[in-house]
């Protein structure tokens, strides 16, 4: 139960800061490229890589701190960087079929699902 909880306030404190990062970058810099959300794929899954390595390779602690962290603040902040550590493990473990089909698969699918939501969506309310 307790990694449950880590868990959800990890997400709640990597929504809000993704929520406040997107909403300063917006304020910043004007442009119709979406910066804000960018910048936290990146930053998210840079400091996710970092955060892991240390955690596998030097850090003994709790499990409900690394889920705090790795699944709840990351994965909220940004789920792009969970693709991002799940792609690269398959790339370790030498299963490149599998991440390239992850790769391309998790973009193509998740693109192509939101527009069909929206397609599907607007016929029902038009």
């Amino acid at each position: 139960m307790n990694t449950f909880i880590a868990v959800a306030c990890g997400g709640a404190f990597g929504a809000m800061s993704r929520y406040g990062l997107n909403t300063i970058m917006t304020q910043k810099i004007a442009s119709t490229f979406p910066f804000g959300t960018f910048t936290i794929n990146i930053l998210g899954s840079l400091v996710m890589g970092i955060c892991f390595a240390l955690i596998t390779t030097l850090w003994d602690g709790s499990q409900a701190l690394k889920a705090f962290l790795i699944v709840g603040f990351f994965g909220s902040f940004t789920t792009f960087s969970t693709f991002s550590l799940d792609t690269v493990q398959l790339i370790e473990r030498q299963s490149y079929g599998e991440a390239f089909f992850y790769m391309f698969g998790t973009v193509l699918f998740s693109v192509g699902g939101l527009f069909l939501g929206l397609i599907l969506t607007r016929q029902m309310i038009a």
